[in-house]
């Protein structure tokens, strides 16, 4: 053991080494991580409640022991048994750094909430869910009829409802007798319909009338993000909707290092599916206390994720997804109880999940494609969810064709210096003067740009702390635009760029974005390191796009759509000239928001639309993108800002790319313009 520990926390990815014997908090702070306490490392407000992570990290380049940290004390073991510590929590103000550890900091207690941006969009959506509520009136037992009570129970909802012969869930049927004694034989049923011989069934009797409403949720697991929808199942309406981070983060922010983490960790999968499943019990009851319900009162649920997630989810170790063929477990839509997914639900709620449409083409992407239904559209549609792992769908009425690209977490803000995910205070807008090369920016909660009267004051609360994943595609679309970074993606000097802002930083350049050093903030700059990951992130998004094109022969799309709650809030013009997507009229790069939650609602309040994606899914060709031998063509091409080889004329006919190159002779002859010789 070293004398330094190096210690990562997650979401942030922040790291740096410690002597041991540091409490995580002081650690934490020193990093500027949001780590929050009130009562000075006391052990009494528990506010710092911290999630150590264990085993093999490949994404970190570390391995955890189990002593990482110092054991348990006498404050922590005071205060789980006042009020309750879960499982694998230690407090920070407590824990000391005893080796290179991992460290998540759970959304409880980050100062700064994360926001998740995913909201429900507006959509009309024809109304059939898959449980609804049924009142009857049962014929008492007599004498004369020796029938049960379930027979008599499946005679009136036949006769009243016709409703075919009812199957029931044993705890139902365990409580039925009491509650058609208590109803005075008059009971209300959910009843959840379905297509087999398992439905329609049972999930829940009331004695009497009941009026309470009975909720739905449909849930959008992402790699980063877990977000739900709240639906009243009888009116459709959402009622409330909410977000968290995934906790499966700490685990490895992108999909193949949780696979990793998976083969490297004899149960790493089982850790991730605990971690996963139990984030989302904790969302779930944030959810329904926002409306005065309970979880009990959610009856069914519909799920969308990617194949990797899909498998945490599920319980099923992801190995095969990390290496060709990338095969599956299944594909097909899953029909399972929330109590077979360990889900603080209704006991016998359901859960449908979407099918997968290829090895590393999810239920999301499924998802997506209900919402936005290329399939039925007469323009040649390019549909992009992006996200970590980016789902790309191409075309019309006649084919459509699915993959997807491995972006990363770049665009979610992390591996850039001054990066974060979105939470306010984060840079979320950027503007540079070409002719001054000053900027401007908007921070998440504050409308004022930073060089409005009464910016400081309104950010006086949150600060300015970082960057996030829209900011910095902005940043870097503005800085080509004012000719502060070239072609091939390098930030040129002071001298050459005729602005301080533009500051040595090692073998290269950065540019001040924001100095807040002055008054004990960050300082917030584009580094070339961050420009290099944002390049590689769009290259793999574009290739991807630019694959399916070739496949259907094709050298331009009628439209875009951006889908996805980051998708939301990119900016076309800057993801045009950053080159993340193909070259199209502006007035048709549209924003889907969360497509996929959408898609998720859909097939949660009306159940022909599960058939429906079911029967779509097939027909879509599959494209995996990393057995093409072209992908690799277009990946290095695309690494240019906007593209090497692409002319991009709709782009040209609306600004003007300067033409500077910043290569170490600064003659004016670099590869920035080669290119475009080329092209």
């Amino acid at each position: 053991m070293t004398a330094d520990a190096l210690v990562v926390f997650m979401p942030s990815g922040k790291r740096g080494r410690f002597p041991v014997g540091t409490p995580v908090l002081s650690a934490a702070r020193q990093l500027g991580v949001d780590l929050d306490s009130v009562c000075g490392g006391r052990g009494i407000c528990s506010r710092c409640q911290i999630t150590p992570g264990a085993g093999s990290f490949p994404k970190h380049g570390i391995t955890v022991a189990e002593d990482a940290l110092s054991e348990w004390n006498a404050v922590e073991e005071r205060y789980r048994s006042k009020r309750g510590l879960k499982d694998g929590r230690r407090l920070g103000c407590q824990a000391q750094i005893q080796g290179d550890v991992v460290i998540d900091v759970p959304p409880e207690s980050q100062v700064h909430r994360q926001v998740v941006r995913k909201r429900a969009e507006t959509r009309q959506i024809t109304m059939n869910p898959a449980v609804k509520l049924f009142y009857v009136d049962v014929r008492e037992p007599d004498m004369h009829d020796p029938s049960g009570d379930l027979q008599r129970l499946r005679d009136a909802l036949r006769d009243q409802w016709e409703l075919p012969e009812v199957q029931i869930d044993l705890p139902i049927l365990q409580k039925l007798q009491p509650a058609l004694r208590k109803g005075d034989w008059k009971v209300t049923c959910a009843i959840h319909l379905g297509t087999n011989a398992l439905w329609p069934r049972i999930i829940e009797v009331w004695p009497g009338f009941h009026d309470k409403p009975i909720f739905g949720l449909a849930v959008d697991l992402g790699s980063t993000t877990i977000a739900a929808h709240l639906c009243d199942l009888q009116s459709g309406d959402v009622v409330a909707s909410s977000g968290i981070m995934n906790p499966q983060i700490r685990f490895g922010e992108d999909l193949m290092s949780r696979v990793s983490y998976s083969m490297m960790n004899a149960n790493g999968a089982a850790e991730m599916t605990a971690a996963v499943r139990e984030g989302m019990n904790t969302l779930f009851a944030q959810i329904v206390e926002e409306v005065g319900a309970t979880t009990d009162q959610i009856v069914d649920a519909v799920f969308v994720c990617n194949p990797v997630m899909h498998h945490l989810f599920l319980g099923i170790d992801p190995f095969e997804l990390g290496q060709a063929p990338f095969a599956l477990a299944t594909s097909s839509a899953v029909n399972l109880t929330a109590a077979e997914l360990d889900l603080g639900l209704h006991p016998s709620a359901r859960v449908y999940l979407l099918p997968c449409i290829a090895g590393h083409v999810g239920a999301d992407a499924a998802a997506v494609a209900l919402s936005e239904a290329p399939d039925k559209s007469e323009d040649l549609m390019l549909v992009v969810d992006v996200g970590t792992n980016a789902e790309i769908l191409l075309g019309n009425r006649e084919r459509v064709l699915a993959c997807s690209s491995p972006t990363g977490p770049a665009f979610e803000g992390a591996q850039i210096s001054a990066g974060q995910r979105a939470a306010p205070g984060a840079i979320e807008r950027v503007e540079i003067d070409p002719a001054t090369k000053e900027p401007r920016f908007q921070v998440i909660g504050c409308d004022l740009w930073s060089d409005d009267p009464g910016f400081a004051k309104a950010t006086e609360r949150s600060g300015i702390t970082g960057i996030c994943g829209s900011g910095i595609i902005e940043a870097i679309a503005e800085m080509r635009l004012a000719g502060l970074v070239d072609a091939s993606g390098l930030i040129g000097s002071a001298v050459q760029t005729g602005t301080p802002r533009c500051f040595a930083d090692g073998r290269t350049h950065s540019y001040m974005l924001h100095d807040g050093s002055a008054t004990g903030g960050p300082v917030i700059a584009v580094t070339n390191p961050d420009i290099r990951a944002i390049q590689m992130a769009k290259a793999a998004l574009y290739s991807g796009a630019r694959l399916l094109m070739d496949k259907l022969g094709v050298d331009k799309v009628d439209r875009v759509v951006l889908a996805g709650a980051f998708g939301a809030h990119i900016s076309p013009r800057h993801a045009m000239v950053l080159g993340m997507i193909p070259d199209a009229p502006l007035d048709r790069v549209t924003s889907a928001g969360n497509a996929a939650g959408t898609g998720a609602r859909i097939a949660l309040l009306n159940t022909a639309a599960r058939e429906l994606i079911e029967q779509t899914v097939r027909a879509i060709d599959k494209i995996e993108t990393a057995i093409e031998p072209r992908f690799q063509e277009h990946f290095v091409n695309a690494s240019a800002i906007p593209n090497a080889v692409e002319p991009f004329p709709v782009l040209n006919s609306i600004v003007t790319l300067p033409d500077v190159s910043f290569n170490q002779g600064g003659d004016g002859e670099g590869g920035g313009r080669r290119r475009r010789r080329r092209g």
